[in-house]
C-alpha cells in the first residue's frame, strides 16, 4: 500500500521525486524506524512461496542512501520474503525522500496494518519524537491522529520492563496495559501482572482486581449509606499524593512542564506543585 506524505514546507522534508527501478537486493538496509519488531516466519515462508510463483506483485519503496545504497521506506515483510526467496534484485519505486520522511512513511504504513501490537505502535511514536525532535502535537499531524491519542499510546511505555514484556509474551490486551497504569508503584505494578497471567483474567476481572488493590493500598473502604450511595472513607494521605501525580502525568501529556517537589514538616506532608505560564501569556 502506497502512502503519500504531506509535508511541511519549514521543516524541508518532501518527496521530491521517485523511480521505478530494479535493484541489488543486498544493497537495501532496513529502515531504523520499523515500528515492527516481530514477523511470523511462517506467513513470511508463504509469501516468500507466493512470490516465486508469481513474483513480486507490489513494489518496496526506498530512498537513496549514499552513492549505492538504499534505506527502505516501506515493505520490511516483502524484502524479507524476497531474500527468502534467494532473489538477487527487487522492484522498488525510488525516493529522494530525507530521513524523516521516511521514519513518518514507515510508521503510516504498519499503522494501516491490523496486527501492529499497540507497545511496537507506542515505541514507534517514542523514536519519532525522540529522533526528530517532534513534539506529539506534530506527529499527530503527520499521521491524521488525534494528539491525546498519542499520549495514551506512549503512557503504556511508562510501565516496568518486566510487565511490559509480560504483557507481549502472554498476549495481553492494550486494557489490561492502561488498568495497571492505574498502580504508581511498579513493584505492585509486577505482582498483579504475574497474577492477571496465573489466573488468566479478562480485563473486567484484572480492572476489579486493581481496585480492590488500590483500596487495600491506600487504606479506602466502603460503607453504605441510607440511599444506598457508596462513599470512600480516605484514611491514608498517599491517596492525595497519589493523584496529584497522576494529574502531573496528564499535564505533562499535555505538553506542559509543572514542577513537584515534597517535603516532611512539622505539621504534615508539604507539597509545592508549580505549573509555568503558557508562552506568550502574561498574568
Amino acid at each position: 500500500m502506497q502512502t503519500q506524505l504531506q509535508p511541511r514546507a519549514r521543516r524541508g522534508a518532501q518527496m521530491r521525486q521517485r523511480e521505478i527501478a530494479r535493484i541489488p537486493i543486498d544493497q537495501v538496509r532496513p529502515n531504523p524506524y520499523q515500528p515492527r519488531r516481530v514477523f511470523s516466519e511462517e506467513a513470511l515462508l508463504e509469501l516468500s512461496q507466493s512470490i516465486r510463483q508469481y513474483g513480486l506483485l507490489q513494489p518496496v519503496s526506498v530512498r537513496k542512501s549514499g552513492p549505492e545504497g538504499y534505506e527502505l521506506i516501506a515493505g520490511e515483510r516483502r524484502l524479507r520474503a524476497c531474500r527468502m526467496a534467494g532473489m538477487a534484485e527487487i522492484d522498488a519505486i525510488v525516493f529522494s525522500a530525507y530521513e524523516q520522511d521516511s521514519a513518518v512513511i514507515a510508521m503510516m504504513e504498519n499503522l494501516q496494518r491490523e496486527n501492529l501490537h499497540y507497545m511496537e505502535e507506542a515505541e514507534g511514536y517514542q523514536n519519532l519524537i525522540r529522533d526528530h525532535g517532534l513534539s506529539q502535537e506534530e506527529l499527530a499531524r503527520r499521521l491524521g491522529k488525534n494528539q491525546s491519542t498519542i499520549a495514551n499510546k506512549m503512557r503504556i511505555l511508562r510501565l516496568p520492563a518486566q510487565v511490559k514484556g509480560a504483557l507481549v509474551k502472554h498476549c495481553l490486551t492494550e486494557r489490561h496495559a492502561r488498568a495497571l497504569l492505574r498502580l504508581h508503584d511498579e513493584e505492585m505494578q509486577v505482582k498483579i501482572v504475574r497474577l492477571i497471567v496465573e489466573q488468566n483474567l479478562n480485563v473486567k476481572a484484572s480492572e476489579e482486581l486493581i481496585e480492590r488493590t488500590i483500596a487495600r493500598m491506600y487504606g479506602i473502604e466502603k460503607e453504605e449509606k441510607p440511599r444506598g450511595h457508596i462513599s470512600a472513607l480516605v484514611r491514608d494521605a498517599r491517596l492525595y499524593v497519589n493523584s496529584i501525580k497522576s494529574l502531573i502525568t496528564q499535564m505533562e501529556d499535555a505538553g506542559l512542564a509543572p514542577t513537584y517537589a515534597s517535603q516532611e514538616t512539622d505539621q504534615g506532608l508539604e507539597i509545592r506543585l508549580l505549573i509555568p505560564k503558557a508562552k506568550g501569556k502574561t498574568a
